[in-house]
């Protein structure tokens, strides 16, 4: 079961550490490269930003984004503002947020997220938790995927796996922790699945395109499958 009161909650927290991070940073440092291609750490920081009204936008029944374009237009628009500029849209934006999430709602209604993908509301909090965690690493700023809260690295391996789970062009993959704890993924073509075992951080490093080529996870000898892009 969903427990959006308990993920909201988490959110809370997560936005506070990556405000805290972010907060010290120099405006040199904004500018400077991200762990995602092509984006700059003010570009990281304007998407958490945008993204937390895309999603009172979503509890609003309204659409997630006017369109790919205009999301990708206002991050690159507010990528280049200083610290502080970026430290009060973070702030203010995620208030929004928080003030839309505590309205009274039906939880367990179906909404649209981008590109037409549908979920329960129930499901948005965690969704932002995702968000939230997966950006602090690629901010580069001292938090890496070992630091996140085992709670949130266990159920986004569970979210991802699900997520590619049955797509024809995704081998079949065993996941096995080291910690004891598996799961399945991939297709359903014929023959034995490739198993990756490692940290359950790894392996979420795997799963969100953020491990790297995978040194840290032992295939058994294979090559280690490639996923597309989240």
């Amino acid at each position: 079961m969903i427990d959006h009161v308990r993920d909201l909650a988490s959110v809370r927290e997560a936005t506070d550490r990556f405000l805290s991070a972010a907060g010290k940073l120099g405006d040199d440092a904004v500018a400077g490269p991200s762990r995602l291609p092509g984006w700059t750490r003010g570009h990281v920081l304007a998407h958490i930003a945008r993204n937390a009204d895309a999603l009172v936008n979503v509890l609003s029944g309204r659409p997630m984004y006017a369109s790919s374009e205009s999301r990708d237009a206002d991050i690159a628009r507010d990528a280049a503002r200083p610290l502080d500029a970026h430290l009060a849209d973070l702030r203010e934006s995620a208030e929004r947020l928080s003030a839309r999430a505590a309205a009274p709602a039906d939880w367990t209604r179906i909404v649209v997220m981008r590109n037409g993908v549908t979920d329960q509301a129930a499901r948005v909090p965690f969704r932002r938790w995702i968000e939230l965690e997966l950006h602090l690493v690629d901010l580069d700023a001292g938090y890496e995927l070992a630091d996140l809260p085992e709670e949130f690295t266990g159920r986004e391996i569970a979210f991802l796996a699900e997520r590619w789970s049955g797509r024809p062009e995704v081998p079949a993959v065993t996941l096995v922790a080291d910690d004891g704890r598996s799961w399945r993924t991939g297709g359903t073509a014929e023959g034995a699945p490739v198993t990756l075992t490692g940290s359950p951080a790894a392996l979420l490093g795997w799963l969100a395109g953020r491990g790297g080529k995978g040194a840290e996870l032992d295939t058994g000898g294979a090559a280690l499958p490639a996923l597309p892009p989240l």
